[in-house]
């Protein structure tokens, strides 16, 4: 795949440069996730993984407090959401874990950094921090760290709508899986960038005490950079309420416009945090040249302790939008289980739930009628 790549950048090259540099780098904080408060602004799932059909059961706000898979540890100040990892689960039961969504979206022109200190891992765990629009695959996703089993190095990708593709990558892993961003192309895989070091995911991320993952969704690209906790730039690790994303160096991974349009294939964005078990990827091809025996009869099942590595631990999340602008779409409920509403000045904004896969025929039809004219406004 590197060599089709390579391919498609020269042939591309003459557009590349037509492309006007990356001038908006200066952000200001807009929204941030801390502390005892943390978890006030988060939207829980609160139903089985029917989107990746992992073996758990996404606990609701009340239970993930009550059962203490999502809580503050109040000596740190750290966040922390993880799997069950003390209860027996029998036969045809699933796990309970946690799948989080910012109640807040946001839109292009936005910057998010999570300080991330330990995440799960381990055979038949499958994590992720990552984005996603109320419309999808219309909307766009963004996975900025992702992995399973016993991997040793982030994945990240992106999923769209037909027609983006990553042409002229400006970063600095090598390792390009795909280059068709679309989720119609190789059964949804996404355009997929690896980190080449392997202190990005598992057992050596926790051990170097994780680091600070930064996703820029510009209108000029996407770009995620990585940040071992022994290199966080003073910016960040300064708690500063602006950043300059000059001061970075070129990112992991990059998506530019050259061959996706951003405004046009990215909504705004719900913020998630979630970890599944087993399920369509994590029990898939690989499953045996990593791991040993079923991954639900020989892992999921029993007394839990080997999910005792499976939590995040996040220090902060943080939210800035291009200097000069508010790019929040803020969602308000009507309800217990009610489906989110958003308002903003912006015309890019949907409504509808996240998803990971594939909508009802019947809220395709409702949803994308409704929102059809400001889409295309977009195209």
């Amino acid at each position: 795949m590197l060599s089709a790549h390579s391919t498609m950048a020269a042939a591309l090259a003459c557009v590349a440069l037509s492309v006007a540099p990356v001038t908006a780098t200066s952000y200001s904080m807009v929204k941030e996730y801390y502390g005892s408060s943390f978890f006030n602004d988060w939207t829980f799932y609160n139903n089985y993984d029917n989107l990746t059909n992992g073996d758990v059961v996404y606990v609701s706000a009340g239970n993930a407090s009550a059962y203490q898979l999502a809580y503050v540890d109040t000596t740190t100040n750290h966040a922390i959401i993880k799997v069950d990892n003390t209860s027996t689960v029998v036969y045809d039961n699933k796990r309970n874990s946690v799948r989080i969504a910012s109640s807040d979206s946001y839109a292009v022109g936005s910057l998010w950094v999570a300080d991330i200190y330990h995440a799960p891992y381990g055979c038949s765990v499958w994590p992720a921090w990552w984005s996603q629009a109320a419309l999808w695959p219309q909307g766009g996703e963004i996975d900025t760290f992702e992995g399973i089993n016993t991997d040793t190095q982030n994945q990240m990708s992106l999923h769209t709508e037909t027609g983006c593709t990553a042409v002229s990558q400006n970063q600095t892993s090598t390792l390009v899986a795909s280059t068709n961003c679309s989720y119609a192309a190789n059964s949804d895989q996404g355009c997929i960038v690896t980190d080449p070091s392997t202190g990005s995911y598992g057992a050596g991320f926790a051990s170097a005490g994780g680091g600070a993952f930064v996703t820029e969704m510009a209108s000029t690209g996407i770009s995620i950079w990585f940040f071992p906790r022994s290199s966080i730039p003073s910016s960040l690790s300064n708690n500063g309420s602006t950043i300059d994303t000059s001061s970075f160096g070129i990112p992991v991974a990059n998506w530019p416009s050259t061959g996706c349009n951003i405004e046009q294939f990215f909504q705004p964005q719900n913020l998630i945090f979630d970890i599944t078990l087993c399920g369509d990827w994590a029990d898939g091809a690989t499953w045996n040249s990593t791991c040993s025996g079923i991954c639900y009869n020989n892992w999921v099942m029993g007394n839990g302790t080997d999910y005792n590595n499976a939590y995040f631990e996040v220090g902060y999340v943080r939210v800035f939008s291009t200097a000069g602008t508010n790019t929040v779409v803020s969602a308000t409920t009507s309800g217990s289980g009610s489906s989110p509403t958003t308002s903003t000045t912006s015309s890019s904004s949907a409504a509808g739930l996240p998803h990971d896969g594939f909508w009802m025929a019947a809220t395709i039809l409702v949803v994308v009628g409704f929102f059809s004219s400001a889409l295309f406004r977009l195209a």
